[in-house]
């Protein structure tokens, strides 16, 4: 996925210039994001790559559209147990 040239990450906090969708797998490394969009239908966990390199699992419960405002290079497959669509904000 190409990120604009153009775009500052010194942008002002909570506000995004891109956006693209994320296929989760354990091996694709995204580019830093700023935010991850969760839409989900159910009970779900994401498990993510934060930027220190720790793995971290996100739950919720219920059908829900959320922002998790976080740094992450990767949305792993492997512990992830939500079917939902998830874009990278950037």
């Amino acid at each position: 996925m190409a990120i604009p040239a153009s775009l500052s990450l010194a942008s002002a906090q909570n506000t995004y210039d891109y956006a693209a969708a994320v296929t989760i797998s354990d091996s694709t490394v995204l580019p830093l994001t700023r935010g991850l969009l969760v839409t989900h239908n159910a009970n779900g966990a994401v498990v993510v790559t934060m930027s220190n390199g720790d793995n971290c699992t996100f739950n919720w419960h219920g059908t829900t559209t959320i922002i998790f405002p976080i740094r992450c290079t990767k949305v792993l497959s492997t512990g992830t147990t939500a079917t939902a669509n998830y874009v990278a904000l950037y």
